[in-house]
């Protein structure tokens, strides 16, 4: 038996990275999961992982920044499960620059998944949670939503808004016994971390305390706890899953 049996989750973003991970662990737990990307090959790789470890998963393609493409990905998700109990936002893209040479719609596109993305998923998952009166809702946000980053104003913009979509959303759904937390990683490795140089990473690394970069799986296992009943008694809360970088 697992803490999340008889749960179902849907996880965006987990084609690959932390989303994917997060969906496995979660699955690992006992929960049956919808994945959902852009990349439809990516989940639906996930999905196989997930069904290999014995629970039921579903792959669906979905732009969180379209509410008709969000409506509709709730409604699938509904047809093949009989609950939603579990709401994890990780979808997410960056556009880095510094501000002076952002371009508009480089703000636009990263603001439009990040943040929008998070409301118009929260918004239809909500409504199907406030008739169960149950639901737990993880957002990931970053620390660099809490602290700021040269050249990513548009990503600290978007991860800060989501940290503050998360308290707002606590205070407002407590009452249907829906509690929604964010989780703000740090440096954590991934193939998008892969590609900033040595040096780049080297910076990184001076400034946390533990002396090493994060895994996705340590990201994954803060959701596991706020996707559980271990949970039950915390909501509008932020855990900086970050070596110490941002204390």
């Amino acid at each position: 038996m697992g803490i999340l049996d008889k749960r179902v989750a849907i996880v965006t973003g987990s084609a690959q990275g932390i989303g994917r991970a997060i969906a496995l662990t979660l699955a690992k737990a006992g929960a049956d999961l919808v994945v959902s990307d852009m990349n439809a090959d990516g989940i639906i790789s996930t999905a196989g992982e997930i069904e290999a470890l014995g629970r039921k998963a579903a792959a669906i393609k979905c732009n969180v920044s379209d509410s008709s493409e969000v409506a509709e990905l709730v409604k699938k998700a509904q047809e093949i499960f009989p609950t939603i109990d579990i709401l994890v936002n990780n979808a997410g893209i960056t556009r880095d620059n510094l501000l002076i040479r952002m371009d508009e719609k480089d703000w636009d596109s990263v603001l439009s998944v990040n943040l929008k993305g998070t409301f118009l998923m929260t918004k239809a998952v909500c409504t199907v949670m406030m008739k169960q009166r149950r639901g737990r809702i993880i957002n990931i946000a970053s620390v660099v939503g809490i602290i700021g980053n040269a050249g990513q104003a548009n990503y600290a913009a978007s991860k800060g808004g989501v940290i503050s979509l998360t308290k707002s959303v606590a205070k407002e759904f407590a009452s249907r016994n829906i509690t929604c937390n964010a989780i703000a990683p740090g440096f954590i490795e991934t193939s998008m971390t892969e590609k900033l140089s040595e040096q780049v990473k080297q910076n990184y690394m001076a400034g946390i305390p533990l002396n090493r970069f994060g895994k996705a799986e340590d990201v994954a296992s803060a959701v596991l706890f706020f996707a559980s009943d271990e949970s039950s008694y915390v909501t509008g809360q932020v855990i900086q899953v970050d070596g110490g970088m941002a204390m």
